[in-house]
């Protein structure tokens, strides 16, 4: 799983990064957490306004600390998607 937290490195991105971090551990997962402030980086999101968070390349979540509920069933919903494989 790739997560990113997209911000500056102001104060609610480093505590969006934390609570990414508490709900990893509470779910004991793994999951590739990077943070990126490179502003041509973040721009390809087109985010309103940080912090932002991408899981799997989507972005689910801007200019607001999500609740850890929801965090949980996002990080959830993003894992019974990694193993659909689909056909046409």
């Amino acid at each position: 799983m790739d997560i990113k937290i997209l911000g500056s490195g102001c104060h609610d991105c480093l505590r969006l990064e934390l609570l990414v971090g508490q709900v990893l551990a509470e779910l004991d997962m793994k999951a590739d957490v990077r943070r990126v402030e490179d502003p041509r980086q973040i721009d390809r999101y087109a985010l309103a306004g940080p912090p932002g968070l991408v899981i799997n390349g989507q972005l689910v979540a801007e200019r607001r600390l999500p609740t850890k509920e929801e965090l949980h069933r996002w990080i959830m919903d993003a894992l019974s998607w990694e193993g659909r494989v689909w056909t046409t």
